[in-house]
């Protein structure tokens, strides 16, 4: 099995400077590789102190630069904040740099913050993403960009320098809500999973995904990639502490960043899914939508984390796992001891998982 690692850069309430964050996580990611990890992922967000990295792929292109082998992925680039051209030269650019090392994730997005300070409409954002999508992923294999949508009009124009490598099999989408399962399969991507859901929700929209996926397709569809939380421990008592305190921490900063509380997406087009998240947080308190939470995340000893993932890998048959390992206001210490101790004794028998190939391999295989 691929095993990876993300990067969040998280500061809760400003803990921190904000150089004094990046230092330290653009420092532990530059570790990843000599390590063993496989991929390194971040995730774009703007404006609050939720994840600060607004451009994953500048990031990205940074680490290629420092170093060899690892890939690189982005957890996702959210399409309808961004023009396409735009997009597809910064993802051919990374690759070409790269040599192939770019794992391509996309999504749409959901914070109102986010969404207000670009001044895009929320409720043309499942419009946008499709026809963004299409846009860029047929651009990236025809070598141009040409689209007449109703939204997106982009007159035919190169891409320089040239995508080298298909990006099908490689490409990979954040999908939450049931009405996204079928837009991504039509789109022929493969799905991003963090764990949030129960597994019998989760199992239904997997049912969706591939009937949809093999019809509009042909084929079958690519096996999932998962990301998370991870904390583990050699003791049990204090790994299920740090968990709740932490795991459950960050679940805390995302009911503040995208106001779940408030019912943000009410009456918003494309977001009935989500004023879901809001009703069951006032039926049953943010405590205990926190602790959900942590219970589906891998958290334990060495030998409790893999057992957790082998459940997972039982429900969704990822082909890789990428976990995060500083979040809500860990210490840099804490977080290194975390990806340390799961480097040693969690890793190595993970990638002993049979699994099918990520990356470029997928594509070439």
């Amino acid at each position: 099995m691929h095993v990876g690692m993300g990067v969040a850069f998280q500061n809760p309430e400003n803990a921190l400077s904000d150089a004094e964050v990046w230092n330290q996580e653009v420092a532990i990611a530059v570790e990843a590789e000599d390590l063993g990890f496989d991929s390194l992922w971040t995730v774009e967000h703007h404006f609050t102190d939720y994840t600060m990295c607004p451009d994953p792929v500048q990031l990205l292109t940074y680490l290629a630069g420092r170093t060899k082998h690892i890939q690189l992925g982005t957890g996702v680039i959210v399409l309808p904040w961004h023009d396409p051209m735009r997009v597809a030269e910064q993802i051919t650019l990374l690759d070409n740099l790269s040599g192939g090392r770019m794992i391509l994730g996309i999504g749409r997005g959901l914070a109102r913050v986010e969404y207000e300070g670009f001044g895009v409409d929320m409720n043309t954002s499942r419009e946008r993403f499709v026809e963004m999508a299409d846009c860029i992923l047929t651009g990236l294999e025809q070598g141009y960009l040409e689209y007449d949508g109703e939204l997106i009009k982009q007159p035919r124009r190169d891409l320089r320098p040239a995508p080298q490598r298909s990006f099908k099999g490689r490409t990979f989408a954040a999908a939450v809500s049931p009405e996204s399962m079928p837009i991504m399969a039509k789109l022929g991507i493969g799905l991003l999973v963090i764990p949030q859901k129960p597994w019998s929700v989760v199992e239904e929209d997997f049912r969706i995904y591939n009937e949809v996926y093999r019809a509009e397709n042909g084929s079958e569809p690519p096996a999932p990639l998962c990301g998370g939380f991870c904390f583990v421990d050699e003791s049990a008592d204090r790994a299920e502490e740090m968990a709740y305190q932490y795991i459950g921490g960050y679940y805390g900063t995302v009911l503040k960043h995208y106001e779940f509380g408030e019912a943000p997406h009410d009456g918003v087009s494309g977001y009935e899914f989500y004023t879901n998240i809001t009703k069951y947080i006032g039926r049953h308190g943010k405590a205990s939508a926190a602790e959900d939470f942590v219970k589906l995340m891998p958290y334990g000893t060495p030998e409790q984390v893999l057992e957790k993932l082998e459940v997972i890998r039982q429900k969704i048959g990822m082909a890789a796992f990428f976990p995060n390992f500083v979040y809500a206001g860990m210490s840099y210490s804490e977080g290194r001891r975390n990806m340390n101790l799961f480097a040693d004794k969690v890793m190595p028998e993970l990638k002993t998982w049979e699994a099918p190939p990520v990356g470029l391999a997928a594509v070439t295989a």
